[in-house]
């Protein structure tokens, strides 16, 4: 096969997955039908399986390009800031303002309610998603802990799964009300939150002395 076959089949796959992506993450893996992934894509049927098996493994494909999409979003920027605890001020504000260019919120929270019951494939993703997400946060937290920015006495695991748990909570709120009150109260108490129990406080200078 030529050099210029395989681009352009790599490029039609890509261009299948990122329009599958925007499909599933709205409308689900049951309610994202294959007539609209032709529509959006343009080709027929028979275009779309020549680069896929099934309907599930597109789906997989769709939400791995979703979840990588948003995690470089949320985690933008976060290896300029030199504090731990700044960084997951940063992570916050990432999630809370920073909009990733697969339309329909949150990948993670949405595969995590629509597969729930079903596609066990599409679960474990989710999961494993989850779980690597936690751990970058954790290991930011344990970073700080060494440094001596953070205080020792706080688990990192614990404070990952506080900071995730709020933020996708206040996202499920907000879209349901149409409103961004919920995300932004999120964001202010995860910050004082940060501040007053997880930020080792600097001692200032009267009481040095």
């Amino acid at each position: 096969m030529e050099v210029g076959a395989v681009s352009k089949g790599k490029e039609t796959r890509e261009r299948i997955v990122a329009e599958a992506a925007a499909l599933f993450n709205q409308r689900g893996f049951e309610g994202g039908s294959m007539s609209e992934l032709m529509k959006a894509t343009g080709l027929e049927k028979g275009g779309i399986y020549r680069h896929f098996s099934s309907k599930a493994e597109l789906a997989a494909a769709a939400f791995d390009y979703a979840w990588q999409e948003t995690a470089e979003t949320r985690m933008h920027a976060l290896d300029q800031v030199p504090n731990s605890v700044d960084q997951l001020i940063k992570f916050v504000d990432n999630f809370v303002r920073r909009r990733t260019a697969v339309p329909g919120g949150c990948p993670l929270l949405n595969t995590a309610i629509d597969a729930d019951d079903g596609n066990l494939v599409l679960r474990e993703r989710a999961l494993k998603s989850l779980r690597t997400w936690r751990d970058r946060l954790a290991a930011i937290i344990s970073d700080g802990a060494r440094r001596k920015e953070i205080k020792r006495s706080v688990s990192p695991t614990n404070v990952a799964n506080l900071i995730i748990s709020v933020l996708e909570g206040s996202l499920m709120v907000s879209r349901l009300e149409r409103n961004r009150d919920a995300v932004l109260n999120a964001q202010r108490f995860l910050e004082q939150y940060l501040e007053n129990e997880v930020r080792i406080a600097k001692k200032s200078s009267s009481s040095a002395r």
